[in-house]
């Protein structure tokens, strides 16, 4: 923990309650030891960092005003709530963050009271958020409800349907907009200040509400909607606030974010005066207060270990390509090729590799926002055109779109082509991120082309498979992390559909694998041998299509066959035993083991380990075999108790 010398405010701090128990005078000096330890931490761990230093004042005053946990603080997606985790009970842990065994790095209700709802993807807090204040209205609570919801949250359209929902309900709802990114209306002052405090006062709330009674009673009922939408527009034009104000939030602000001074009258008003829906505007600045977070809000949204005194992160570097790279290139050497080819991402350009498609050509690159259901029917809307669109997501986003993937591209069998970046599990991350489920979830759609590669190159020639595919949709996996090493083709070339690749011929045993598990089925081979066992290897490349006759040669030539995949079950190894079953190929003793991740929302950790829980690394495959033979008595003790 950080030296009392350094923050000993914070060093008194065990809960919000502590915090409430300072003099509003001391709140200063408690936001700046906050963000002191906050950078501590993050220059120790790595993790989400610009959006929790630019928090740390409205964190401070949320705990303040409200009654937290009995009020509760819901924050938006959760990679910003590293300060609230400070600040509720969660200090001496803080440096376990996104670690084995350690905190997650979003909020968690399994983790802390404080914590109402687990977030890790945007744009959940106001429907949360509503379903809590409702809740509560019914149970004949009178407890705060708080979403603390980001601009780049709003650009989902779940925000709004939410807030459209809220603004019929009328329940009391607070809604705090974050706009840290491009602010709307951005803050003025001193004057905005004022305005704020005004307008969220008791004795402006008071008389505003006595003259509209007064209207109702007075004037015809066509006139009173007139003058009260009038004076509606009118304040939302002088404070930034029309769009919230016509879908039924009371809007206040523009506020700034980092002055306690201005936020606290604000949200004490806030908390005692409004009633229904209100919404909270809020500007503040990523990685306010760190020079280097200020100065480059992007590389820092999320850093590896770094060196506080200059901000120099310590990321190893990388021996081989990341996918993302790869994929990113292999699109880029495609397009040149053919003018039709555009790539949608939904805020994550970096992250998918669509940044590089995008520098080479911008005219062709579509960055969609926090918007997957948008970008998957805007790229069908692309296909029938003619023009033949990548629309890269992560695995776990995409879940997001799932609906429109069915019904806007499979059932009209549009060729749009999806690349899913993530794929398989995601360490740090944990559950929310991991990739586990979409080779069931596509792979069970009529019609759908599904490949996962095995290494870098492999994802070359698949980028090119997806482009020669015009007449269906297909869908690309990928992991998250470097690649193999292998040598890349100079340019993709389109693979058969639904064919794979014997990789080593064997006896006795053949494993069939699907994604980047090829590696470890590598090194479980190796291992085998070691027990007077030579199996044979194959690369599926495609679960849908499945390739017929290579299951059926590994079927009728070997006494067992293992399928690995990185993904749950139902997927990859469910396919081919339906196959296998509907053929008899299982009716003459043949020994199937589909190997998936296990059926549990895996913790975070580093990637390998959790392969290694799960049992798909060299080890859990060694296992998977010497049981199927029925020579488990062959198997090292420390071993029998792992997840196979």
């Amino acid at each position: 923990m950080t030296s009392s010398s350094r923050t000993p405010l914070l060093d008194g701090i065990q809960s919000p309650a502590d915090l409430r128990r300072l003099p509003k005078a001391q709140l200063r000096q408690v936001a700046d030891e906050l963000r002191t330890d906050l950078i501590d931490i993050v220059s120790v761990t790595g993790g989400h960092f610009g959006a929790g230093l630019g928090v740390v004042e409205l964190t401070t005053a949320l705990h303040y005003v409200f009654n937290t946990p009995d009020d509760r603080l819901i924050w938006d997606v959760g990679h910003q709530a590293y300060p609230h985790k400070i600040l509720t009970g969660r200090r001496g842990r803080m440096r376990s963050l996104r670690q084995g065994g350690g905190l997650s790095g979003f909020t968690r209700r399994s983790e802390s009271e404080y914590d109402p709802f687990g977030a890790a993807h945007s744009s959940t807090s106001i429907s949360a958020g509503l379903g809590m204040a409702v809740a509560r209205d019914l149970l004949g609570a009178t407890n705060n409800v708080i979403a603390v919801i980001g601009d780049g949250s709003m650009s989902a359209g779940m925000a709004y349907e939410a807030m459209n929902n809220a603004g019929a309900h009328k329940n009391r709802l607070i809604v705090i907009l974050n706009d840290n990114d491009m602010s709307i209306a951005p803050p003025v002052g001193a004057m905005s200040a004022y305005l704020a405090r005004l307008v969220s006062s008791r004795s402006f709330t008071g008389m505003r509400n006595f003259f509209k009674r007064l209207a109702r009673k007075m004037l015809p009922r066509g006139l009173f909607k007139v003058a009260q939408r009038t004076e509606e527009f009118a304040r939302g034009i002088a404070m930034g606030g029309t769009l919230f104000e016509e879908l039924g939030f009371y809007y206040v602000g523009p506020i700034d974010g980092h002055n306690l001074d201005h936020l606290i009258p604000v949200l004490e008003n806030v908390r005692d005066t409004i009633t229904g829906p209100v919404l909270v505007h809020v500007v503040t600045k990523k990685g306010h207060g760190y020079a280097p977070a200020e100065a480059a809000p992007d590389k820092y949204h999320a850093v590896s270990k770094f060196t506080v005194l200059t901000g120099e992160q310590k990321k190893p570097a990388p021996s081989n390509p990341q996918y993302q790279k790869v994929f990113g290139e292999a699109l880029i050497a495609e397009a040149k090729k053919d003018s039709s080819i555009v790539a949608i991402t939904a805020a994550m350009p970096s992250g998918t590799g669509v940044d590089l498609f995008g520098k080479a050509f911008p005219e062709r690159t579509f960055d969609v926002g926090i918007a997957e259901q948008h970008a998957v029917t805007f790229a069908a809307g692309l296909a029938t055109e003619g023009m033949k669109p990548f629309c890269a997501i992560y695995s776990t986003f995409l879940q997001r779109a799932y609906d429109q993937v069915v019904h806007d591209v499979a059932i009209q069998s549009l060729p749009v082509r999806f690349a899913m970046d993530r794929a398989g599990l995601v360490g740090a991350d944990g559950a929310t991120h991991a990739g586990s489920f979409d080779i069931a979830y596509l792979a069970t759609l009529p019609n759908f082309v599904v490949m996962a590669a095995a290494d870098e190159a492999e994802l070359t020639h698949m980028v090119a498979t997806q482009v020669a595919i015009n007449d269906r949709p297909s869908a690309l996996r990928y992991p998250r992390g470097e690649g193999t090493g292998v040598a890349r083709p100079s340019e993709g070339v389109a693979l058969p559909i639904g064919k794979g690749r014997m990789i080593r011929e064997g006896s006795g045993i053949a494993i069939l694998s699907f994604g980047t598990r090829l590696g470890e089925v590598m090194l479980a081979a190796e291992k085998l041998s070691a027990y007077g066992l030579s199996p044979t290897i194959a690369d599926a490349r495609f679960a849908k299509p499945l390739d017929a006759e290579l299951i059926t040669k590994l079927a009728r030539e070997h006494e067992v066959l293992v399928t690995i995949e990185e993904g749950a079950a139902g997927g990859f190894g469910a396919h081919v035993a339906h196959f296998l079953a509907w053929e008899g190929l299982l009716d003459r003793g043949l020994k199937f083991r589909p190997m998936t991740l296990p059926d549990i929302f895996q913790e975070h950790d580093t990637p390998e380990r959790m392969y290694a829980e799960a049992g798909l690394d060299a080890d859990g495959i060694v296992l998977t075999v010497l049981n199927a033979l029925g020579r488990s008595n062959e198997v090292p003790a420390a071993a029998v108790g792992r997840i196979a």
